[in-house]
């Protein structure tokens, strides 16, 4: 039986200025994702990147004093740098201004689509959002301003390349409609659907190059106009794959590959679920199959987000509350629809009550019994343990409904399937009361030995089974779990602290 291959890509975000809490909210979604397929015995691909030739870059680099390059490759090997304190398992990074895959990439790109005849140059006047990097109409303004960044856009009169997105819209309304490209939540699915009713217009594919002030990668056999950075940033997705270049990697994860998944934020849900599959099927390569859309992260109710200059360092957060403490707050807190606000004191009350009270003390207290009461050797039980079908049950269904929850695109719902099995087992510690059974085996009741076997037996293993379920989503404190649950010379490791309390500052 053939292994399923997929891929698995995040954004690739502006390096205008350093990363914010906002990204790593998608980086950690696709590292859970892709995690959990592995776990499926599935081959996958997870990739992320920077987009290092957008205007933004340049007019950010200007501002600071610092040359362009200089400027980009700071700030993208910050974004590089995220993989460490958000224990990311990324297999591949590519940076737009430097990667020698992406150019070639993008001109090949370029060419098929021109070889389809869906490029031609014409004028053009519109409004322009640098920070979108994005043509509006009045009509799509709010009052007058950029309905996502509040800012006045341009007006730009020029010559440019144009792409035929007309051409593909009633193929793009039949594909996101019967699923053949699925977006989800299915609000998201439903307004691009009525984007695409309401008519596609031709969209600018280029920039002049003094418009651009000579950044950005040259329109091939047109030296006067650079590429649009979103036609660029989005042709990362194969890009790295060696697109340009003829390697195979392109053909085992993108044309062939049985998942093709792009995680986004909703800002950027034209671009992915409109622009791109269009310009897909004017190359001739396969869409992806399913877009993953989040909403934001604001702070104190404002987005966060870098040009907004509202922003949460997530390489501090990680330094000062641990790894893991971030990774949950994000699973945890932030909703499949709707924007999630972000606070310290919310995060450290997240990590306490759940890793440190609920999942460390279980294991605390399950290794800790099994070296009181056993000598730290793990009991084989001789019967059932008693009282414990609701354990079992919670244990026995984590599997399939954290499967369902991702499928779903819903971390909310699969970390509650899974804490379900940790509220399971300490509540089946309080009721058993193992210390009650050491004491009436002690006193010789019969059969206790064997109940005491059997309930710290079930612990062990429901213990060492979290470890399993945990892993895509706190792959070091599932670590931490299975070392102090694995017996070494047939004992267990001596108790120690799984999940340290927090102190939120003052």
């Amino acid at each position: 039986m053939a292994v399923s291959h997929t891929y698995i890509t995040t954004t690739i975000p502006y390096v205008n200025a350093r990363p914010h809490l906002g990204f790593a909210l998608e980086l950690v979604q696709a590292d859970v994702l892709a995690r959990h397929h592995r776990r499926k015995g599935e081959r996958v691909r997870f990739q992320t990147g920077t987009d290092d030739n957008s205007l933004k870059n340049v007019l950010a680099a200007e501002a600071a004093g610092v040359g362009v390059q200089e400027f980009v490759d700071g700030n993208a090997a910050a974004f590089v740098g995220l993989a460490a304190p958000l224990s990311l398992s990324v297999d591949d990074v590519i940076r737009t201004s430097g990667d020698p895959r992406h150019r070639v990439g993008v001109e090949r790109f370029w060419r098929a689509c021109r070889d389809s005849g869906d490029l031609y140059l014409r004028h053009y006047e519109g409004l322009y959002c640098v920070g979108c990097e994005q043509f509006y109409t009045e009509d799509e303004l709010s009052g007058g301003r950029c309905p996502e960044h509040g800012t006045e856009p341009q007006r730009v009169s020029e010559r440019n390349w144009f792409f035929r997105l007309s051409r593909y819209a009633d193929r793009l309304y039949h594909l996101i409609e019967t699923g053949a490209l699925r977006i989800e939540p299915a609000g998201r699915r439903n307004e691009v659907l009525a984007f695409i009713a309401g008519g596609l217009s031709d969209f600018s594919i280029s920039r002049s190059v003094e418009r651009a002030r000579g950044w950005g990668i040259p329109v091939p056999d047109d030296p006067t106009q650079v590429v649009y950075v979103w036609w660029d940033a989005l042709g990362n997705y194969l890009t790295a794959l060696g697109y340009g270049t003829g390697a195979g990697d392109h053909r085992r994860w993108w044309t062939d590959a049985g998942r093709r998944v792009h995680l986004l934020g909703k800002g950027v849900l034209r671009f992915h679920a409109v622009y791109w599959p269009a310009m897909l099927l004017s190359a001739g390569e396969p869409l992806p199959t399913d877009l993953l859309i989040h909403d934001y992260l604001t702070a104190g109710g404002q987005k966060i987000s870098k040009s907004g200059g509202v922003t949460v360092d997530p390489v501090t957060l990680a330094d000062r509350y641990g790894t893991d403490a971030v990774r949950w707050w994000l699973l945890r807190e932030v909703p499949r629809t709707g924007d999630a606000d972000f606070t310290v004191e919310r995060l450290v009350t997240r990590a306490n009550d759940e890793l440190a009270n609920g999942l460390g003390n279980l294991v605390n207290r399950v290794v800790a019994m099994i070296h009181r009461y056993r000598d730290g050797r793990v009991p084989t039980p001789g019967t059932p343990a008693p009282l414990a079908e609701s354990l079992t049950e919670a244990l026995t269904r984590a599997p399939t409904l954290i499967d369902a929850a991702l499928a779903d695109f819903d971390f909310r719902h699969a970390t509650t399937a899974l804490w379900t099995v940790v509220d399971e087992a300490n509540r089946y510690v309080n009721l058993i009361r193992p210390w009650d059974l050491i004491k009436l085996e002690r006193d010789g009741t019969p059969q206790a030995a064997l109940h005491l076997d059997a309930v710290l037996a079930t612990l062990h293993h429901t213990c060492q089974e979290l470890a399993g379920l945990l892993l895509p989503f706190l792959p070091d404190t599932a670590d931490r779990i299975a070392t102090q649950c694995t017996p070494q010379d047939g004992l267990l490791p001596a108790p120690l602290p799984v999940f340290p309390r927090l102190t939120a500052p003052e």
